[in-house]
């Protein structure tokens, strides 16, 4: 099975001891005995589990196989703010937020535009380029945390693309690491239970819950969409090569949109014995971030994270050809990329353009950077997301 540092372990009796690595923040190890020593990474094959008897070997019957991504696409809203249609409602102005931040314009759904509408797009574009037909279609991940429906709006997606099939489609909710997590999420559905193409979306509206007085917090969000196929393969031609996934509750409190506590429409019974019965509608408050803190937060454990998924596929920082961060502040995007001594040059950044549009913006760059001609067929890629929870996590592939 994965473990939350993609690793694929085989369950032995003769475990001995665990491993765990001394690389700045706890993470879960790997297990080793005597006789099979050697840690599997992604899909690889246990060496000397051909010497264990059927009733010894735990070795998962699918772990030959691979995953690799063959197809993006994505999709934003019409309507642009710029920095100086900010400054037209709160007190900043164009040079303020740019230096601050890297941002100049955002996307963001107006009149009838839908979030579920910007996903399905993206989602088609997946599938064109990936030669992929929506019935063959075997999951649809749709990693957002501003669903169009308490419930999800995955199936919503499956209904639109016309998947006659009826494929397995839900929501994951990890802000701003959702994309990542998803991209492991597919993985583990191919390696471990025969799936063939799984579609992974990143989609956010986070314009709908930002609070338009607050120049802190208004200048930073956008809305967008971007999706990856990623595809069963031979094991040898595997393009997911290692991960690393955390969260921490703790920091909840420097990022969070929680709901609104609210009064009882009325009180039933006179005892007391009903009071507060029943509740009134709920509803989210509008996001609430420390970003000194998250910008710690980022710093800290975003290269940390990294350094430990390159250690684990046996790569280094100048093995990988892009890195791919999630699109938050172009002060972390330099500083995490000073820190694992990546170039500017090999560094995919959007961010001007369209802000944080949380999930969406590692695929949604990625997109870019493919159809643009950047990044191209057999470059490995070091991509991470954090963000609210909190949560993080890296992982690295390899386009195409």
């Amino acid at each position: 099975m994965a473990n939350a540092s993609g690793l694929y372990t085989a369950t032995l009796p003769t475990v001995r001891r665990r491993f765990t690595p001394s690389i700045g923040i706890y993470r879960p190890g790997c297990w080793f005995s005597e006789g099979v020593s050697k840690r599997i990474l992604c899909s690889s094959i246990v060496q000397g589990a051909d010497k264990l008897s059927p009733s010894e070997s735990r070795v998962p019957r699918l772990v030959s196989r691979g995953c690799k991504l063959v197809g993006c696409g994505s999709a934003v809203p019409g309507l642009q703010i710029s920095n100086d249609d900010l400054s037209k409602i709160v007190d900043t102005n164009d040079e303020w937020i740019s230096v601050r931040t890297g941002i100049r314009n955002r996307r963001v759904l107006s009149g009838k535009d839908s979030l579920t509408a910007l996903a399905t797009e993206a989602a088609k574009k997946a599938l064109e380029m990936a030669e992929v037909d929506p019935d063959d279609v075997d999951l649809i991940l749709m990693c957002t945390s501003t669903p169009e429906d308490l419930f999800g709006s995955a199936p919503q997606i499956q209904k639109a693309l016309g998947c006659k099939n009826n494929p397995l489609a839900y929501d994951i909710t990890a802000a701003c690491s959702g994309f990542v997590l998803g991209l492991v999420s597919a993985a583990c559905y191919i390696r471990g239970g025969g799936f063939k193409n799984v579609l992974v979306i990143g989609a956010d509206a986070l314009s709908r819950y930002v609070d338009w007085t607050d120049r802190g917090s208004c200048i930073l969000f956008g809305d967008a969409a971007g999706a990856v196929l990623v595809q069963a393969c031979d094991s040898e031609d595997d393009g997911l090569f290692s991960f690393d996934l955390h969260s921490d509750g703790e920091g909840q409190r420097h990022l969070r949109a929680t709901i609104k506590e609210n009064e009882a429409d009325h009180v039933l019974g006179t005892n007391g014995s009903a009071v507060g019965f029943p509740p009134k509608n709920s509803s989210y408050s509008c996001i609430q971030m420390n970003g000194k803190e998250v910008f710690r937060f980022a710093v800290r454990v975003v290269p940390q994270s990294i350094e430990y998924a390159l250690e684990k596929a046996g790569l280094t920082g100048s093995n990988i050809d892009w890195l791919l961060l999630h699109q938050a502040n172009q002060r972390i995007i330099d500083a995490v990329s000073t820190r694992l001594e990546v170039p500017s040059e090999r560094v995919l950044s959007n961010l001007a353009n369209y802000g944080n549009t949380s999930a969406a913006s590692i695929p949604l760059a990625l997109d870019e950077a493919v159809r643009s001609g950047k990044v191209q067929a057999g470059h490995t890629i070091a991509a991470a997301g954090f963000g609210a929870g909190l949560t993080w996590g890296s992982a690295i592939v390899r386009w195409g």
